[in-house]
């Protein structure tokens, strides 16, 4: 094989601060509110930034570095362009998620130094900070591609890859500590072990590792399906004042949507549409389809419902509407999912949600496993999926005799708490006696962060209080501060 890698360092970072001198400090935070840092500058890294700060700690530590905020569209979208872009290198690219890309160049006319030059040739409209490697496989052009833009491992991958270190890999922080323990520090000391007895002392993973170690890659590149879009666009035909002409308009639109949908065979998991005003004003709107679907009447009612709340300034002169995430065959069914939520109700919903609260903030919250409160649920996006019907439901099991607590998670917050005997007495101002309380829960993570320079530890203990106004508490505490976790309902 021969394979071009295509990695954009920080990638976020770079696309939120696309045009700024990347030399200078630059904090990029998730969130305004209560944000913490998602990545920095290495400028920024030295005056002390660290990813998982708290933004308030990272402002604290460098007063001069400037912040910008995260935006996982505009991410997303900038990918996506970058991802078409590159198919002017080679046909055949592979996502390897946001800032990486792999391109197979068999067949492409010329040589490793005129391929590299075709893909930053793509891409240099995007002003991006792109580095590109040129290897025998995926994993040694990663690795070039790692070591100095322009990289060509044109030689033996071994003794390319033999100086690099074991980060490249990618293992778990455990794994890789055990290994440096060992004296394992570069891919040419983790090639020169004895594959059998470190493949059983390490599990089956290892063999990869060791292979890769080796520059043998054997994973096939996987190029992504070409994009099909459908969309059709009604402009020159007069102007929509009223909100009745803007329907009419949209309904048409739908109608030969759905008829290049049924030629292809294709449903629509998300409709893009953007409103042209008389006013040089354009609008672009997004509505997520719960379950893909190239029904008109479902469409045009999610188009609908996603539309209102827009005011415009001025006529509707032009429209586009666009069929994205296109699913093929037919929606699936099931015998017996007569309990199951109507997808084309939670699709209207999920469109009237969009509009009242921005595009995504609809989410779902799941319960994951952890070892802090604070970690033990994660919020997705709100899809159908989870709420169908895939076989014979089962009878649901019988409610429980008592109903069980459940914890509410806040935002922390100082609590004033006063200790005797070694437990919590009194909590809160004014006080409040404790008067039953679980505990402590020990919660210890990142011990090893000040030997390795990954930041801080985190140390604390949790309790459980119930108070004598029936209040019932998640408190902790950190060194000599208290604070509130969470509240029981």
């Amino acid at each position: 094989m021969s394979v071009v890698a295509v990695w954009i360092p920080a990638f976020r970072l770079a696309v939120a601060a696309r045009g700024a001198d990347l030399s200078a400090p630059l904090i990029l935070a998730d969130r305004v509110e209560r944000g913490r840092v998602v990545d920095c500058t290495l400028s920024a890294a030295a005056l002390g930034v660290r990813a998982g700060m708290t933004l308030v700690q990272a402002q604290a530590v460098a007063h001069e570095a400037r912040t910008r905020f995260a935006d996982p569209l505009a991410e997303a979208r900038t990918w996506a362009a970058t991802l078409d872009a590159l198919d002017a290198a080679s046909p055949l690219v592979e996502d390897g998620g946001l800032g990486r890309a792999f391109l197979a160049m068999q067949g492409i006319a010329g040589g490793p130094e005129a391929w590299l030059g075709a893909v930053r040739a793509a891409l240099a409209e995007f002003e991006l900070p792109v580095r590109v490697g040129y290897g025998p496989n995926r994993f040694v052009a990663h690795a070039a591609a790692h070591t100095a833009d322009g990289t060509i491992c044109a030689g033996e991958p071994a003794a390319f890859l033999a100086p690099l270190p074991l980060e490249l890999l990618e293992l778990d922080p455990a794994v890789a500590d055990r290994l440096r323990l060992l004296g394992v520090r570069t891919l040419g000391e983790l090639a020169a072990l004895p594959h059998g007895p470190f493949v059983r002392r390490f599990g089956a993973a290892a063999a990869g590792w060791h292979d890769r170690a080796r520059g043998h890659d054997p994973e096939p590149l996987r190029p992504r399906p070409r994009a099909l879009r459908v969309d059709r666009a009604l402009a020159g035909e007069g102007e929509a004042s009223s909100e009745e002409q803007v329907l009419f308009a949209l309904r048409t639109l739908v109608g030969g949507v759905v008829d290049d949908l049924a030629a292809a065979g294709r449903r629509a998991g998300r409709l893009a549409l953007q409103l042209e005003c008389a006013d040089g004003e354009t609008r672009a709107l997004s509505v997520r389809v719960a379950q893909p679907t190239a029904v008109p009447a479902t469409l045009f009612e999610l188009l609908r419902a996603r539309l209102e709340g827009v005011t415009l300034q001025a006529p509707v002169v032009g429209l586009r509407l666009a069929a994205e995430e296109l699913a093929s065959g037919g929606v699936p069914l099931s015998l017996f999912a007569a309990g199951d939520p109507d997808p084309d109700a939670v699709g209207v919903v999920l469109a009237r949600l969009d509009a009242a609260l921005g595009e995504g903030k609809a989410r779902r919250a799941r319960v994951v496993d952890g070892p802090r409160i604070e970690r033990r649920f994660v919020l997705e996006p709100f899809t159908l999926e989870p709420l169908a019907t895939r076989g014979l439901r089962a009878e649901p099991p019988p409610l429980p005799v008592a109903a069980a607590l459940q914890l509410r998670i806040v935002a922390p917050r100082p609590v004033a708490v006063r200790v005797l005997g070694g437990a919590p007495r009194f909590v809160g101002t004014p006080p409040h006696e404790v008067v039953e309380h679980a505990g402590p829960w020990r919660v210890e993570e990142h011990w090893w962060g000040p030997a390795l320079g990954t930041g801080a530890p985190l140390a604390r203990d949790e309790y459980d209080v119930c108070l004598d106004d029936g209040a019932l508490l998640r408190i902790a505490r950190e060194g000599t501060a208290w604070t509130l976790r969470g509240v029981y309902d």
